[in-house]
């Protein structure tokens, strides 16, 4: 009678954990989902934005293209890793642009401009906090798949840590604070 007991209890305990690390992987892929969502958003707004720059810059090709190119870089890539660097790269060349616009005050006063500027401004807060929730999220998912008795249940079945959406090497003098000297 006792052996039972324990075997329901192990059981229940065994499912418990199970469907844990279900909700959990779940919240992970959910969250890179929301991230997905306002990547996509960005890149749909870069080349209205890129269209209206073309027609106050012409001879700005290069600056044009290279947006172009990173941004069909980054809507291409498949793991955090990656979307990582690809997206940094953007965002660099989005700088290089948004400095060549200070070039055009017409550009700069230009009511579709600034709009588009607004709304891709709000779009990489959008961005920035949901990268923040799916690392939030892996690191809940990647902690409990590594406490004992999880890692038990979480090796049987195959789960396995996810990556964090990180700032690439290269771009690591974006994460120390400006140094303002008078």
């Amino acid at each position: 009678m006792i052996g039972w007991i324990i075997l329901i209890i192990v059981v229940l305990a065994v499912i418990f954990i199970y469907n844990r690390l279900i909700v959990l992987r779940t919240r992970v892929k959910n969250a890179w989902a929301q991230i997905d969502v306002q990547l996509k958003r960005r890149y749909d707004l870069i080349p209205n934005l890129v269209e209206t720059v073309r027609g106050y810059a012409k001879h700005e090709r290069e600056v044009l293209t290279k947006v172009t190119e990173a941004r069909s870089r980054a809507m291409g890539a498949t793991s955090p890793k990656d979307a990582a660097e690809a997206n940094n790269m953007l965002t660099q060349t989005l700088k290089t642009l948004f400095a060549v616009v200070e070039n055009y005050p017409d550009l700069k006063a230009n009511a579709n401009f600034l709009r588009l500027q607004e709304e891709l401004t709000a779009t990489e807060n959008k961005i920035s906090f949901a990268r923040q929730f799916y690392n939030d999220s892996v690191m809940i998912f990647n902690q409990t798949i590594q406490k004992f008795p999880q890692v038990v249940i979480a090796s049987l079945f195959g789960f396995t840590p996810f990556e964090y959406f990180e700032i690439p090497e290269e771009a690591a003098e974006e994460r120390e604070a400006p140094k303002v000297k008078f």
